[in-house]
C-alpha cells in the first residue's frame, strides 16, 4: 500500500488536530452520505463553533469543501491525508492490542497520539513485524503468550531456553509433515 508521508510535514503544515478533524470527517463519510457540523462535533468531543471555526482554517487550505450552514466534504487531498491517518491508527492500535496486549480504550488514545508523529517507513516496519510474528512458524500466537508471560514475570533464563526447545520440536515435527506429504 502506498502511504504519505508523515502529513504533518507537508507544505500545507498540518497540526496533529487538524489531521484528527479529517480523520474523523473521513470515517464520517465512510459512515453517512453527508457530514454535518453537529456529526463531527459529537465524534470529537467539542463544541460546534470549535468545528466551525477549524473548518474555515481546513477549507482555507483547501482540504475540505465548507460553506456555513452546508455539508462538509473532503477534498481529494483532504480524504487522502483522512484516509492515511485512518491507516495509521489502524495499524498502531492493532500493534498495541494484538501484539502488547494494551486495553483497548488505552491503545486507542495512545494511536491516535503516535499516528502524527511517525514516519512512513517506521509505521510500515510496525505493520511487517506484526506480518511476521502472527505468520511466521517459530512465533505466531504462542510467541505472543510467552511474551505476556515475559513482561509479567520479568527474563528467566530457563523458561528462555525451554521455550527454545519447546519450538524446535515443533518446528520439526511441521517439518516431518511436509516431508511425509512429499512423498
Amino acid at each position: 500500500m502506498k502511504t504519505l508521508e508523515t502529513p504533518s510535514k507537508s507544505p500545507k503544515a498540518l497540526t496533529s488536530v487538524m489531521e484528527d478533524y479529517l480523520e474523523s470527517i473521513y470515517d464520517l463519510e465512510m459512515k453517512k452520505k453527508v457530514v454535518r457540523v453537529k456529526d463531527i462535533a459529537k465524534k470529537m468531543n467539542v463544541k460546534m463553533p470549535t468545528v466551525t471555526s477549524m473548518l474555515k482554517n481546513l477549507n482555507n487550505k483547501e482540504l475540505v469543501n465548507y460553506e456555513k450552514y452546508e455539508y462538509v466534504e473532503l477534498s481529494k487531498e483532504g480524504r487522502e491525508i483522512g484516509k492515511e491517518m485512518r491507516h495509521r491508527h489502524e495499524v498502531l492500535l492493532k500493534f498495541l492490542t494484538e501484539i502488547l496486549n494494551v486495553d483497548y480504550k488505552v491503545a486507542d488514545e495512545e494511536a491516535c497520539k503516535m499516528e502524527h508523529t511517525l514516519g512512513s517507513d517506521t509505521l510500515q516496519s510496525f505493520a511487517d513485524f506484526m506480518e511476521f510474528i502472527q505468520t511466521c512458524p517459530r512465533s505466531g500466537d504462542e510467541w505472543l503468550n510467552f511474551f505476556q508471560e515475559f513482561r509479567r514475570h520479568g527474563c528467566r533464563p530457563e523458561k528462555c531456553r525451554e521455550r527454545t526447545d519447546e519450538m524446535i520440536c515443533k518446528i520439526q515435527d511441521q517439518m516431518g509433515g511436509l516431508n511425509q506429504k512429499k512423498d
